[in-house]
């Protein structure tokens, strides 16, 4: 909500500067854009290092079930009842390890689907940035208004990716299946709540950049230049 506030604010803002005409080119670049795009690419390396690690486990806690199944299909009545405790005790461990390592898979599945969606905030952001540095629809001091809102939407981002790095510190900690999931959603929740306000961001500056357009053709121009229908 505070941030919407925020967009909202910086596009009246963007309306109550006049309109004479800047450079066509400008180079800005957001510092946060590197450290989202280095903290992203970090957890999904070592979310996809654990999952691989995890599933080669899974492979073997399921060959090591099948030995133990086929070893008490081939016993006898009887000898069932003088070795099966200690194998039904060794066939419960390996059965438990097993659903607990996919349990840890889930959410790391979960995980990695989050910053997926961070990854597309980032080349979102990128891709409309881009554009309107280009837009000469907008003058310098425009342009500086959008780079404070992009940075405070990607410096939201980089909070929630925080929160990723505490739950995957979580697995070697006495921490809650309740609480973990607790934080994983509200991560998620984050994370979607900033790609929209980034999207809402970016329709609002295109569509002021199509009002600015004098003629029939300036409209079409604009519509051609974001890839508008």
């Amino acid at each position: 909500m505070k941030m919407k506030a925020r967009i909202f604010t910086c596009l009246i803002c963007l309306l109550l500067i006049s309109t004479s005409v800047r450079p066509a080119e400008k180079t800005a670049v957001l510092p946060i854009l590197e450290i989202v795009k280095a903290v992203t690419k970090k957890v999904i390396k070592a979310i996809d290092l654990r999952i691989q690690k995890l599933q080669n486990k899974t492979i073997w806690l399921q060959n090591a079930q099948k030995k133990v199944e086929n070893v008490l299909s081939k016993l006898k009545l009887d000898e069932i009842s003088d070795w099966t405790k200690k194998q039904k005790e060794l066939y419960k461990g390996y059965y438990e390890e097993l659903a607990k390592v996919k349990s840890l898979i889930t959410y790391y599945q979960r995980i990695k689907e989050i910053t997926k969606k961070q990854t597309s905030l980032v080349q979102e952001y990128e891709r409309a940035w881009n554009l309107f540095k280009q837009d000469s629809n907008f003058k310098e001091i425009e342009i500086e208004y959008m780079e404070r809102v992009y940075s405070g939407i990607l410096e939201e981002s980089v909070k929630s990716i925080d929160q990723i790095f505490l739950i995957l510190d979580s697995f070697s900690t006495q921490m809650s299946d309740l609480k973990r999931l607790e934080i994983i959603n509200k991560a998620a929740d984050e994370i979607d709540s900033n790609f929209d306000d980034l999207n809402l961001f970016n329709q609002q500056n295109i569509m002021l950049s199509l009002q600015r357009a004098k003629t029939q053709a300036d409209v079409n121009q604009v519509k051609q230049f974001y890839g508008i229908p």
